[in-house]
């Protein structure tokens, strides 16, 4: 493996850990029927029951979702087959990305990674379950916002962090004209 994929390679697989052994441990989390099972989930005649770490503003709620990150397209008869496509093709071309990045790109290939690890967390949900397990809920008050996981956080600071890294890279690239001499 050349040396400037050992940190991709690393990153993506801890993203990956941490995703999995946190929804390993949302599982426990306190559930509202005793028989609430990952099928009724997903289908959603059942449910976690919110464990709040900042009253009013952030709790552990379990969730199984069938959709996309922070819950979109939920109710998408296709989604399971369609996003897990997407997501196993994304990964593939992620670390196509990677592999051809300049050795000097380690930014570019530490957002990748996460991005990468956070598609696989979903991926490994989605085979496994069907569904995504979200547990993080973030709320003021009566208001919730989607509710998600160590995956959706990784995939979104992932991307943010690549546009940001190609916006500054374009700013600070010479256009093509800078210092071409000026034609009378």
């Amino acid at each position: 493996m050349p040396k400037k994929l050992v940190a991709f390679v690393i990153v993506t697989l801890v993203t990956l850990a941490l995703d999995q052994g946190s929804k390993a441990w949302a599982h426990t989390l306190p559930l509202s029927s005793p028989s609430c099972d990952t099928a009724q989930m997903v289908a959603q005649t059942c449910g976690g029951i919110p464990q709040p770490v900042v009253s009013g503003y952030w709790d552990w709620e379990l969730a199984m979702n069938p959709g996309a990150a922070f819950s979109s397209f939920v109710g998408a008869g296709f989604a399971r087959v369609a996003l897990s496509l997407v997501a196993a093709l994304a990964v593939v071309w992620i670390c196509a990305v990677a592999w051809r990045s300049a050795a000097g790109e380690r930014t570019k290939r530490v957002a990748l990674a996460l991005v990468a690890g956070g598609a696989l967390g979903n991926l490994a949900d989605r085979l496994h379950y069907g569904a995504v397990t979200d547990f993080v809920r973030w709320r003021i008050n009566e208001h919730r916002w989607p509710i998600f996981n160590v995956a959706d956080a990784a995939l979104l600071v992932g991307a943010v962090l690549l546009v940001a890294t190609t916006s500054s890279r374009r700013r600070m690239a010479p256009s093509p004209t800078e210092g071409a001499p000026l034609e009378a």
